[in-house]
């Protein structure tokens, strides 16, 4: 009886594995090199500025977000984050959130507010991205509200994508936990 439950326990797993296998995909996937691209930066240490923080942050630990929109799963990831790269600065962690928006002007009012209500300090720049779709060569899929991309050396490590309204707190803690995957 004992075989028989671990061989179905197996199968169980084969299949759910399998499910995910197609699960949507967005953003550079794991080993892809992560190009420049500007932003907006409204919150970060360079609001105001136009810049590039691929470009800034060189080959050091980054947790990118791209999302369209603020909600209080992303609001929840991006606290996260935020705390997460403060207890890691020895390790020079970094990280940034690019809404994507077709409508910049709108947004960084939004990211304002959403720092200061959030309490979001200057380890997580807020930035826009003037364009729904992304940049181009990152290939965030129009069915992702949220792609999270984590990165070191300019080689992706960690990629994770949620439709629109799916990032949940399983999602945020899996996240967070994999940042252990950049970090050296």
């Amino acid at each position: 009886m004992k075989n028989v439950l671990v061989v179905a326990s197996a199968l169980l797993l084969a299949a759910a594995t399998s499910a995910n296998a197609g699960d949507l995909k967005s953003g550079l996937q794991v080993g892809e090199f992560p190009g420049a691209f500007n932003v907006l930066d409204c919150t970060g240490p360079a609001k105001g500025k136009s810049l590039c923080y691929r470009c800034r942050y060189g080959g050091k630990p980054v947790v990118t977000i791209f999302t369209r929109s603020i909600d209080e799963n992303v609001t929840k990831l991006v606290k996260e984050v935020d705390s997460t790269v403060g207890a890691n600065q020895e390790k020079d962690l970094k990280a940034f959130v690019v809404l994507l928006t077709d409508d910049p002007d709108a947004a960084e009012p939004q990211l304002k507010k959403l720092a200061k209500d959030a309490g979001i300090s200057e380890n997580v720049p807020l930035t826009v991205f003037d364009g729904e779709a992304g940049p181009p060569e990152y290939k965030i899929s129009k069915d992702a509200g949220v792609t999270v991309m984590l990165w070191v050396k300019s080689d992706v490590k960690a990629n994770y994508a949620f439709e629109n309204g799916k990032l949940d707190a399983a999602g945020v803690k899996t996240i967070i936990g994999d940042t252990s995957k950049i970090l050296e």
